[in-house]
């Protein structure tokens, strides 16, 4: 008797289970359709892949602005770009000023070296625009420092402050033909041996003006000038491609306001 119990009960309560399951299958997609219809369709169609911090930015005006009163003999523009990041643009004297108050300045503390590279642009008189690229790991942000120089002006070496400067250094030197002064070890780092001119001017050939090829008959390499066969190549020079300008937009750069200082003025001392 008591078996025959035991079994009625076990039956009775798997198909109370099973009548659950199923109902509350039933129920879950119309409150997920419930949930998805509350949904606002208004959304933007192109998203922002980087959305803009205001904060952020109204932290970088502030700093680039005390950048600027701080130092005014060597800042000569500031300004916060696209991507929240504050672009510092000096005065070539004023390269290991500006950055020994970046790395040892409390508010600062831009302590990480990311980078340095150079930019060609033969059209200006200080043709070459030297970028430094440092990282505060303390307070998360990112500054960006630009110079200028010309073919012969030396620049001086950011070896003292940052010693990972050392390689970039080489590289501008090696491939751009920048001079960095007091540098520990200036010497090319890319190119070969005995190579003459720096590739990466914009006014260098592309086909250089060397090949280098195995001789069978000296048995070894042999550098000598290049000689290109070119009468049955014909050249296009119509790009299909629309040009970069046309994809940037440049209208989230905010300059900063920075206070100029004549020559001869002394900065007014708060009291």
């Amino acid at each position: 008797m008591a078996s025959c119990l035991r079994r009625l009960g076990r039956s009775v309560g798997l198909n109370l289970f099973r009548n659950n399951n199923v109902a509350r299958t039933s129920v879950l997609p119309q409150v997920y359709r419930c949930q998805c219809s509350q949904v606002d369709t208004k959304t933007e169609k192109s998203p922002t892949i980087r959305p803009t911090n205001h904060l952020m930015r109204k932290a970088l005006l502030d700093f680039g602005t005390y950048v600027g009163e701080c130092l005014p003999k060597y800042v000569q523009q500031a300004r916060v770009t696209h991507g929240d990041e504050l672009e510092v643009m000096i005065h070539p004297d004023g390269v290991l000023p500006l950055l020994y108050f970046l790395k040892d300045h409390h508010n600062g503390q831009f302590l990480s070296f990311v980078d340095m590279c150079v930019m060609d642009v033969p059209s200006r008189l200080y043709r070459f625009e030297i970028i430094y690229h440092l990282l505060s790991l303390r307070y998360n942000s990112r500054i960006r420092v630009k110079t200028y120089t010309d073919e012969i002006t030396p620049i001086e070496s950011a070896c003292p402050v940052f010693i990972g400067a050392e390689w970039y250094e080489r590289e501008a030197w090696d491939l751009y033909g920048v001079f960095f002064a007091n540098h520990p070890d200036l010497r090319r780092i890319l190119t070969d041996y005995g190579f003459e001119g720096h590739p990466f001017r914009k006014d260098f050939p592309l086909s250089g003006y060397v090949e280098v090829r195995y001789d069978d008959e000296v048995k070894r390499v042999v550098v000598e000038p290049i000689e290109l066969t070119q009468e049955f190549r014909k050249f296009e020079y119509t790009s299909p491609w629309e040009q970069f300008p046309k994809h940037r937009d440049t209208a989230e750069t905010e300059e900063v306001p920075l206070k100029k200082v004549e020559a001869g003025e002394k900065k007014d001392e708060k009291k």
